[in-house]
């Protein structure tokens, strides 16, 4: 069955910190391009942070690069978005997608599976 759950969202202050996890059953792990989104109120999905299940190479967008961090535990299924130095505009929804390979992975279309999202608000 195919799973991506979400968790560690939550409230901060500008400056502050959070971790994020994606939880996946292990179909939906095992050789997949896992990537981190994020949509606020009106604007589109935004691809901020991804990489491929079982390679270290990982791939930012140009307003996270130097605060956020993608990494992955291969034992747990897991990918993780570790944030640091949160900004206002890094409130929005943060969802964790993955697909069997893709071209541009910052385009959500490329997404076969998608998990429920999990609230991140920063406030100033």
């Amino acid at each position: 069955q195919v799973q991506l759950v979400e968790s560690g969202g939550g409230s901060v202050q500008a400056g502050g910190s959070l971790r994020l996890s994606c939880a996946a059953s292990e179909s939906t792990y095992s050789r997949k391009f896992m990537t981190w989104f994020r949509q606020a109120p009106g604007k589109e999905r935004e691809g901020v942070a991804g990489l491929f299940t079982g390679n270290p190479r990982t791939y930012y967008a140009d307003s996270v690069k130097g605060r956020f961090t993608i990494s992955q535990d291969n034992a747990k299924n897991t990918v993780y978005l570790q944030m640091n130095s949160l900004k206002p505009e890094d409130t929005a929804m943060y969802y964790c997608a993955a697909a069997p390979g893709v071209v541009d992975w910052t385009s959500p279309n490329e997404y076969n599976y998608w998990g429920q999202g999990t609230q991140v608000s920063v406030s100033s």
